[in-house]
């Protein structure tokens, strides 16, 4: 049907579908030349039923934590005006003449057509009980939908949502975002009953309900109350349970908006949707249905934007002349993040054999301590017919594109914790050239691979520019790595684009050797256009508009990556370069949110309180004044497994007030918010247990009196057994030590989490001061040489190299190397390394009683900063502007101040201003201290998610 001279096609909605085909006509040159009347070309007028142009539905949660509106957009007035297209906003259509082939909208214009596209989408389904219209309840579609909920929401306090799906978890933890107590109402037995079986549902219930969030399943919803005033209240169960209510969003589904169709005499569905041939054309030869609204020739509405895309296309080639794509099904995989907890479903997820189908084999991993339940499906032939991950969807990238084949290696490689024995899935070069990576837009690991060697791509962002691959739900961004990977293209050795030729043990030694005192003073000299250190040194970067480079000491240079490291190395090595404090002139600039205010910070931007329990061990009046300090303050009360107690819940300018306190009561700071040693756990050992062969205890506080405050590459925890029993559970720490009837045996480089292992036997039979020498060998020669963030377990790893031919793992040869060079000396620094340490002993201090005796340092901690003469070069504070906005407030070196939005868009705390401030590519940011996207500083664009902004706020001026 391609138009040889002007021809009149209309499109009615201006959805995400809707635009799309806009833009497929676009590229395949079909739409008419403004600029040549009745030349070749379809004239476009597009029918709106909303009065904004078409936006990013998939990331519309995102405007409950402050993105702008405006940034879901997805059309501009220049494609619209430069490919001749008429929007008509706010005026949908109202009937159709097939016979006239004409449009009429709802204010009475008459719009004739070539050629029909209908894009209606589909309804919320609002089921029919009392009281569904009242003040209070909300539809969830919309960007009025969002505005109106947000603005009702104000004066709320609880809200349910009724619909456990897709849909309904969002809008639970939209409901969550704006600080109502919520629940989410599922009448199926299981949450998101069409993706997940109900070991999936069980482990996504139990991470949704840790985050406050009450789950009914099994139970429909049967009235919603209301009080006097029209307004409701309680929403009914159909079990007799009543919930308060003040909000109810239904979303228990959708309904094609098949209306126009209906009407015009056109085919639909028995059970809704237009009914459409494999070129998505209706029983009318003019007409076409896209999207929600139709029901395509399998038989099947879809409710998920990329078959939506794809039928888009067919019927873009259908206009455009060609007819060579056709719409027959599409993939249902979806991946996304729902309240936090990871999800996703590929493949036929509930293969059973069902309809003559394969009937399938199960292969299942399921941890309930970590939330996590994966399982995959293999047919009679061994072929991958679908699966289910929850908690950790790591593997969604490698397993979809494996769909209908043979896996390359052991299901199990795909399932298993990284690190596990047989945990080591193939990579990309595994993955065939038809394989789809990308199903949003369709796109194969062939296209991609091409693309990156055509145009020497080098990242996933020049991968999404050619390609799209990743610029729908994300979901194939590891894929994407992967490809790349496979292609030979190389990641950078460096730590960061600030350090692109340099890692952290080379940071450690230039700092150690060259007795280098600041960030200023190591990106002036080693830095990416440094003044030395690397070949192809320069002047320092500066961060266009921001200025983030010269004279103003490199405050606002550097990154979320790099200033920790280098604050990190500095707090080590503060007995060597005479540094007294980690909150001490530019170092606070360089601190993480945590160690900024020396506590952890947690989701909703309040901090916790943990103080040092040396070996588990406390006095009466110690535990009393923890109480006293939680009541008073109202914290929450948690005895971990390290053998501390956690007060959760305190503000930063509380904390200041606590720690007097708690100080006062012998306690000190216990360093859980810095990556240095955490805990040293203990059993009673012999002073009260009848198998004791040693003092746990007393040797638990000793190792961890003697080495607080020592940061290292990441957090270091240590367990004390009395004997082989293990009641400590020593094995799985990064030191651990258990008595013997010899005397102390030494293990080191274990750990628990995610990648849990043993730690392997450093030495035997140890006596005290022998066991304090070894240790004291082992955490320096870690400190110097381990990478950003490295456990010791990894690090021992990485130091024993590749498994080799015989088959001993990198760890026995990682163990081998520290007996070389922890007990053999072989590089002849053991007496440098327990020097350093004992230095390291002698000059420590506790972090809070310096802050409480500093009042430049507790000035930090106040809520809000009074004005912009009062900022830090380099680093955020809270200021309350003018019209009550709270904002985030930035000085770079040169003196730019900038302003933005204090709230970050992904948990709705305000914490912005606690962020580390710096460049990324020439651009001033800040990164969210909570989960380290980042942000424009001069826009407000989020770098990570175009999807999301910070509003870009006016700069209050200094006060004269």
């Amino acid at each position: 049907m391609a138009a040889q001279r002007t021809q009149t096609l209309v499109l009615i909605g201006h959805g995400m579908v809707g635009h799309r085909l806009l833009e497929a006509l676009a590229e395949r040159g079909a739409l008419a030349d403004p600029a040549v009347p009745g030349g070749p070309g379809w004239q476009v007028t597009v029918l709106a039923e909303e009065d904004v142009p078409a936006y990013d539905r998939v990331h519309l949660s995102s405007v409950f934590t402050g993105t702008d509106p405006n940034q879901l957009g997805l059309s501009t007035p220049e494609f619209l005006s430069g490919h001749g297209i008429d929007l008509r906003l706010g005026d949908p259509a109202e009937h159709i003449d097939p016979a006239a082939r004409t449009v009429t909208t709802t204010s009475g214009a008459v719009v004739p057509y070539d050629a029909l596209v209908l894009a209606t989408g589909s309804y919320p389904f609002v089921p029919p009980i009392p009281g569904a219209d009242a003040a209070g309840c909300f539809t969830y579609r919309t960007l009025y939908d969002v505005d109106a909920l947000t603005r009702y929401a104000e004066q709320a306090g609880t809200g349910v949502v009724i619909g456990g799906g897709l849909l309904g978890l969002e809008a639970a933890g939209a409901l969550r975002t704006l600080g109502l107590t919520t629940h989410v109402v599922e009448f199926a037995p299981r949450l998101m009953p069409l993706q997940v079986d109900d070991g999936g549902a069980a482990a996504l219930r139990a991470t949704i309900e840790s985050m406050g969030v009450a789950v009914h399943t099994g139970v429909g919803a049967a009235e919603v109350e209301t009080d006097a005033d029209g307004k409701a209240c309680l929403l009914k169960l159909s079990n007799g349970e009543r919930l308060p209510a003040d909000v109810v969003v239904f979303s228990a589904g959708v309904r094609p908006r098949d209306r126009l169709a209906r009407e015009a005499g056109l085919a639909v569905g028995d059970r809704g949707g237009v009914a459409v041939d494999e070129h998505c054309r209706t029983t009318d030869p003019y007409v076409y249905a896209i999207g929600e609204c139709a029901q395509t020739s399998d038989g099947r509405v879809y409710g998920l934007v990329a078959p939506g895309y794809q039928m888009a296309e067919a019927v873009a080639d259908q206009l455009a002349g060609s007819g060579a794509t056709v719409f027959t099904g599409a993939d249902t995989s979806t991946k996304l993040k729902l309240l936090g907890a990871d999800v996703a479903s590929f493949g036929d997820p509930f293969a059973d054999g069902r309809d003559g189908g394969p009937r399938a084999t199960e292969i299942v991993f399921s941890d309930g301590r970590e939330g996590v339940y994966k399982k995959l499906l293999l047919g009679p032939e061994g072929q991958l017919l679908g699966g289910i991950l929850v908690g950790d969807a790591e593997a969604y990238g490698s397993l979809k594109p494996h769909a209908g084949r043979r896996l390359p290696g052991p299901p199990e490689a795909f399932l298993l914790p990284a690190g596990a024995a047989g945990a080591e899935p193939p990579g990309a070069d595994a993955l065939p050239d038809d394989a789809v990576v990308c199903s949003c837009h369709n796109v194969t690991k062939g296209a991609v691979a091409a693309a990156i060697t055509e145009h020497g791509l080098t990242d996933i962002g020049g991968v999404k520019r050619c390609t799209k691959a990743g610029t729908g739900c994300g979901g194939c961004a590891g894929t994407l790595q992967a490809v790349l990977d496979a292609a030979g293209v190389e990641r950078s050795r460096g730590l960061c684009e600030h350090f692109p030729e340099l890692t952290r043990p080379e940071i450690y030694e230039l700092v150690r050797t060259e007795h280098i005192r600041s960030f200023t003073e190591l990106m002036e000299r080693y830095g990416s256009g440094g003044t030395g250190g690397s070949a192809d040194a320069g002047a320092v970067r500066g961060a266009g508009t921001g200025g983030n480079a010269g004279a103003g000491g490199n405050a606002g240079a550097g990154c979320v990556v790099c200033k920790p490291v280098v604050a990190n190395v500095l707090g080590t090595l503060a007995p060597e370069l005479g540094l007294r404090h980690v909150l001490d002139g530019e170092q606070a600039a360089l601190q993480d949110s945590n160690d900024l205010f020396l506590a952890n910070l947690q989701k909703n931007g309040t901090y916790s309180v943990v103080p040092r329990v040396p070996g588990g061990e406390i006095t009466p009046e110690q535990l009393i004044a923890l109480g006293e300090v939680a009541r008073d303050h109202g914290l929450y009360s948690k005895i971990t497994g390290g053998q501390r107690i956690d007060l959760f819940g305190a503000r930063k300018e509380e904390l200041p007030a606590i720690w007097r306190r708690l100080i006062a009561a012998g306690l000190e700071s216990g360093q859980a918010y810095g990556k240095s040693l955490r805990t040293v756990k203990s059993c009673v050992g012999s002073r009260f247990c009848r198998f004791g062969q040693g003092d746990s205890v007393q040797l638990a506080i000793d190792l961890e009196l003697r080495y607080r405050g020592l940061r290292a590459p990441h957090k270091i925890k240590g367990g004390v057994s009395g004997c082989l029993r293990e009641c400590a559970e020593a094995r799985g720490k990064d030191i651990g030590v258990i008595a013997t009837a010899g005397g102390w045996n030494l293990y080191v480089c274990g750990n628990g989490g995610t990648r849990p292992r043993h730690a392997d036997l450093l030495a035997s039979d140890l006596s005290a001061a022998g066991l304090f020498a070894l240790i004291d060998r082992f955490l320096m020669y870690y400190v110097r040489t381990g990478e950003r963030l490295e456990r010791t377990s990894a690090w021992l790893e990485r130091l024993g190299g590749e498994t080799d031919g015989a088959g001993e793992t990198d760890g026995a040869r990682g163990l081998a190397r520290l007996r070389e060079v922890l007990i053999e000396d072989s590089l002849g620094i053991c007496a440098e390394l327990e020097a350093q340490m004992d230095r390291h002993v002698a000059a420590y201090r506790d972090e809070w009683q310096a802050v409480l005796d500093d009042p430049a340092a507790l000035a930090r901690f106040a809520p809000h900063v009074a004005g912009v003469e009062f900022l830090e070069p380099g680093r955020g504070r809270a200021a309350v502007l003018a019209d009550g906005t709270e904002a985030a407030l930035f000085r770079n070196g040169d003196g730019e101040v900038y302003a933005v939005g204090n709230r970050d868009p992904f948990s709705g705390a305000d914490v912005i201003a606690d962020g580390i401030m710096g460049s990324r590519d020439g651009v001033p940011v800040v990164a969210s201290p909570l989960h380290k996207q980042e942000f424009d500083l001069s826009t407000g664009a989020c770098l990570d998610d175009p999807s999301v902004a910070l509003p870009v706020l006016p700069v209050p001026t200094a006060r004269p």
